[in-house]
């Protein structure tokens, strides 16, 4: 894997986004920091995913610029681009009779020419995969054949044996049960003390700030906060974007902000025994 140089940088520039004739964000610009672990939170159709999905090529901008090292995404080839940033989609697919390390090892085919289908070093890379993910006791298994967890990790291990140094991820967590959601989010960790840049779409915002080490806070389709979970989390800022009434509080485990929502008040008699017509 290469290591981003002090002229690296993904960046998306004054962007227009949306599907069909449904505009979901204009004007949007962000630097996605060098090095970081970084956890875009929002409500539900915010832009969130949208914005991921325009930062690996699979949405085409309206209007704006897409770049890396200062390269338009126009002027990358497509295993040129995934060679240095791999997406893992919300709702993947793979072919009913796919063994689950043959998906894995199609995380390898960027590097792979007609001449070339094999490289020295492709198993290492996908036993070290699949074993940071724990699917290595599920090599010969039909990838149709697993649970939504199980299979959430084999994409999970698809997208590390790309071995790029950017890694999108959106709404890693789904159907894994919270062991595993914990399990991945200290893989993300791992990533990024790799050398690896890590943007990820989350739900849970107490997870958000916990593992990761920057927030983008999305509303509306535009960015209305982004920096470090202890210096843009507030009482204010989660009751403005999510409506959500409570108080911020230190976890006791990590010292990391904890969004505490506030305790419902007690509804009257009317409210509790509504009349019915």
């Amino acid at each position: 894997m290469s290591h981003p140089t002090s002229n690296s940088g993904l960046r998306a520039s004054n962007l227009t986004l949306g599907y069909d004739k449904r505009v979901v964000s204009t004007g949007l610009s962000f630097t996605v920091p060098d090095g970081e672990f970084t956890a875009i939170i929002g409500p539900n159709g915010c832009g969130k995913s949208t914005l991921l999905r325009a930062l690996s090529r699979t949405l085409r901008p309206t209007s704006g610029t897409l770049s890396l090292d200062g390269r338009p995404f126009d002027s990358y080839r497509p295993k040129e681009l995934a060679r240095r940033l791999a997406l893992l989609p919300q709702e993947p697919i793979a072919p009913d009779t796919l063994k689950v390390r043959d998906l894995v090892a199609r995380g390898r085919y960027p590097y792979h020419s007609l001449l070339r289908q094999w490289l020295p070093g492709d198993s290492e890379i996908i036993d070290r995969a699949m074993a940071s993910t724990g699917v290595s006791d599920l090599t010969d298994q039909f990838v149709s054949e697993l649970s939504g967890g199980q299979r959430q990790r084999v994409w999970l291990a698809m997208v590390l044996s790309q071995d790029t140094e950017y890694v999108l991820l959106d709404e890693p967590t789904s159907f894994l049960d919270i062991a595993h959601q914990i399990e991945l989010l200290h893989l993300c960790q791992d990533m990024q003390a790799s050398g690896r840049t890590v943007v990820a779409v989350l739900h849970d915002l107490n997870q958000a700030a916990r593992y990761a080490s920057r927030l983008v806070v999305m509303d509306a389709g535009s960015i209305v906060a982004e920096g470090k979970p202890h210096d843009i989390l507030t009482a204010q800022l989660v009751h403005d974007v999510f409506s959500l009434r409570c108080e911020i509080v230190t976890d006791a485990q990590s010292g990391s902000p904890m969004v505490v929502p506030l305790a419902r008040v007690t509804a009257g008699p009317a409210a509790r025994h509504p009349v019915r017509s």
